[in-house]
């Protein structure tokens, strides 16, 4: 995955490149430092924590000059094409908040809420009883 990163981040300086030129602006672009940490091991996590890793894809519009030829009589016209930005982000995810996902996600679609499961054992004779009736 880590393959991925270098050509990204070189698309994204291209395109900044681009944009700078078209609008007429000095950007400079400094492809050590992007927007990705290097080290992905972070000691400030909990336990119950975790990093993980999802397909952050974008589409987005840009203009890109066209030249159209008539003969000897040439047209520029800027026209949209649609970019689709394929990336890996990863975001931290805790148990206490997977969890109050997945119970969200349950009411939504209609299931009961999950009720609290209780330490307390069953007697043996509560059981013969339910099951006579």
């Amino acid at each position: 995955m880590m393959g991925r990163l270098p050509i990204a981040m070189l698309l994204c300086g291209l395109q900044v490149f681009i944009l700078g030129a078209v609008c007429g602006q000095q950007i400079d672009i400094d492809l050590n430092e992007g927007p990705y940490p290097t080290d992905t091991t972070d000691e400030s996590l909990t336990p119950d924590c975790r990093e993980e890793q999802y397909p952050c894809t974008r589409m987005y519009s840009i203009h890109h000059p066209m030249k159209q030829c008539l003969h000897s009589l040439c047209f520029y016209s800027l026209r949209r094409v649609y970019v689709v930005n394929k990336e890996i982000c990863v975001r931290i995810v805790c148990l206490q908040e997977e969890i109050m996902k997945a119970e969200l996600c349950r009411e939504k679609s209609g299931w009961p809420r999950r009720i609290q499961r209780s330490t307390k054992t069953c007697r043996h004779h509560e059981l013969l009883n339910w099951k006579r009736s």
